[in-house]
């Protein structure tokens, strides 16, 4: 199978695109035809070595979508669609960034969708930043309010959706005014185009605002309720 590895770290010009064995699958693994996988900037970090645990050489890759092309355990289908992600996915073994990888049962998740492979490449860990924000991080309950800044992001509408279906009231901000009706199209209950705000400003109907951070800009630590540390999101 082709591969993208690297031998060490280094700039864009380590990546080297080679033939390597196919894995095989043992009891407990599942091996992926690799068919989408999303870029993401902790590989970026593996990449120029300062991911101080991983071993090269490595195929990098955290999250790949892809069909089922043997489950020694029988629990999946050959030709089964899946999403894998993390798990020492490209760190502790080969990642996505070739046609096949081997996995461990416990980081692969079914999915039934009729979205294109590029489309479904993109959703994996999208997906899970979103819904662990939500329910591990700032363990959101029906009936709250969410301030989402910087709402139109790829991150920032999928907490939108996510957070709506778990019955939250979600407010959003935007520097594009022009982009407003396409976020209360979308599903959220207020928008605003003000780049400062208080949470408690949307706190009206609720006795407490949650507040997720969208944007990459947001760098000053923050915390959940239980106290417990969770980068680029806060509760007030």
């Amino acid at each position: 199978m082709k591969a993208w590895i690297i031998d060490e770290a280094g700039g864009p010009e380590v990546f080297q695109l080679r033939e390597l064995p196919m894995p095989e699958p043992e009891p407990g693994q599942v091996l992926i035809r690799v068919k989408a996988f999303g870029l993401n900037r902790s590989e970026y970090f593996t990449r120029i070595g300062q991911s101080p645990t991983v071993k090269f050489p490595r195929v990098l890759g955290i999250e790949c979508t892809g069909v089922v092309e043997a489950a020694p355990s029988g629990s999946l289908q050959p030709g089964q669609k899946v999403f894998a992600m993390m798990g020492g996915m490209g760190r502790q073994f080969d990642g996505s960034y070739a046609e096949f990888t081997v996995v461990p049962e416990s980081i692969v998740f079914p999915i039934a969708s009729k979205l294109d492979w590029a489309v479904l490449g993109a959703l994996p860990e999208m997906l899970q930043t979103c819904n662990g924000s939500l329910t591990l991080g700032l363990e959101a309950a029906e009936g709250e309010t969410l301030l989402i800044r910087g709402g139109t992001s790829s991150i920032g509408m999928t907490t939108m959706a996510i957070a709506k279906s778990l019955g939250l009231r979600v407010a959003m901000t935007t520097r594009n005014v022009r982009k407003r009706d396409l976020l209360l199209e979308c599903g959220a209950d207020e928008v605003t185009s003000m780049t400062v705000l208080s949470p408690s400003e949307f706190a009206r109907p609720t006795p407490r605002a949650l507040t997720a951070y969208s944007s990459s800009l947001a760098r000053q630590p923050f915390w959940t309720r239980s106290g417990a540390f969770a980068p680029r999101v806060s509760y007030a």
